[in-house]
């Protein structure tokens, strides 16, 4: 590996697939390529990562039947390599916690298995305490194999810091709740239809604040939504494919990524094995497929920028690897450049 070591990524992965837990790599600032630290199981399947604000803890679920949460310590250099647990993990009161983040002092995860959404209070340490509050989901879709109820698929925060998004495959909808602080409790604020069947698993918002894009699982395609962070309403607006209409073998959408400039948007596409690339238009409400470009494994669970904006990373599940892309800035067309085996990997993120 050439140039300097100037950055560090983690890598989450299914311990019960064979995956090494969480990786700590360093990140070559001149190539991009990664190279591990050290790795530890400590947490059983911490198939999602967060970093705390100031990079200081890093926290993980494990996505299990029991469900649980868990923090770490976030190393920066080569001195202490491997992330080491702060307290014992926790309870989310959920099964299959998919993902997470901070928000008003606390730890939020996505329950994929018992639909719902669990605020966990992060101490004076960085460590997690017992849950504050689980807010439950209910409804279906007309998938019987997949939207036998709700499942909570994603959590994030809107731009604004108000507002707390759950996209939820099992019901096709984005619910739109507030976070308070002193309490740790959700309380529902809305809910946003989707088309039903289309079973919306992440979300990624525009840069300007004013739009998120919503990837779907079941069926191969991205909805534009306009997003109002004043009165927390969530509008789908169109929808765009995420593969070519030849396409015929099974995909299933994983990961959505939009441009730091704002022009561009990425999905990848399990299955299909590939990397979707999208233009925006100027009112960034009509997505058009541009390519589909291979991404460089088999099915990626995860896609996610370098803090520069100039490469993607996409972690590839069951070829076991995390392969890295340069980014054309005048096209948003990835081309491949490298990979760092990383068995069972689901997901890399950078700070």
């Amino acid at each position: 590996m050439s140039g300097r070591n100037d950055g560090r990524a983690f890598i989450g992965s299914f311990t019960s697939a064979g995956g090494r837990g969480v990786i700590h790599a360093a990140v070559d600032a001149d190539t991009g390529a990664l190279t591990e630290r050290g790795a530890t199981d400590a947490v059983a399947d911490p198939s999602f990562l967060a970093l705390a604000p100031d990079g200081s803890v890093l926290y993980a679920v494990s996505e299990t039947e029991e469900g649980a949460a868990a923090a770490f310590t976030a190393p920066s250099g080569a001195e202490a390599p491997v992330p080491a647990l702060i307290g014992a993990p926790v309870p989310v009161g959920g099964a299959g916690p998919t993902h997470l983040t901070l928000a008003g002092g606390h730890l939020l995860t996505a329950n994929y298995g018992s639909g719902s959404v669990t605020t966990l209070p992060v101490g004076d340490d960085g460590g997690l305490l017992a849950a504050a509050g689980v807010l439950r989901h209910e409804g279906r879709g007309p998938r019987a194999d997949r939207q036998d109820g709700p499942h909570a698929h994603q959590v994030v925060t809107d731009p604004s810091g108000r507002w707390i998004l759950v996209t939820d495959l099992g019901t096709d909808s984005v619910r739109i709740s507030a976070l308070d602080p002193a309490s740790g409790e959700l309380t529902a604020h809305g809910e946003t239809a989707l088309r039903p069947g289309t079973g919306p698993r992440h979300l990624a918002f525009h840069p300007a604040g004013g739009h998120a894009y919503v990837l779907n699982e079941l069926e191969p395609t991205l909805t534009v939504c306009r997003w109002d962070a004043g009165t927390g309403v969530l509008e789908p607006v169109g929808e765009a494919p995420v593969l070519p209409d030849s396409v015929e073998v099974a995909s299933y959408a994983s990961e959505v990524v939009v441009s730091l400039d704002g022009r561009f948007v990425w999905a990848a596409n399990r299955g299909h094995d590939s990397i979707a690339v999208l233009a925006l238009d100027a009112t960034y409400e009509k997505a058009e497929l541009v390519t589909t470009v291979p991404c460089g494994g088999h099915w990626p669970r995860d896609l996610a920028l370098d803090p520069t904006g100039r490469r993607l990373y996409a972690a590839n599940e069951h070829s076991g690897d995390v392969t890295w892309f340069d980014i054309d800035p005048a096209t948003g067309i990835p081309a491949r450049t490298g990979s760092i085996e990383a068995p069972a990997a689901s997901c890399v993120i950078f700070g």
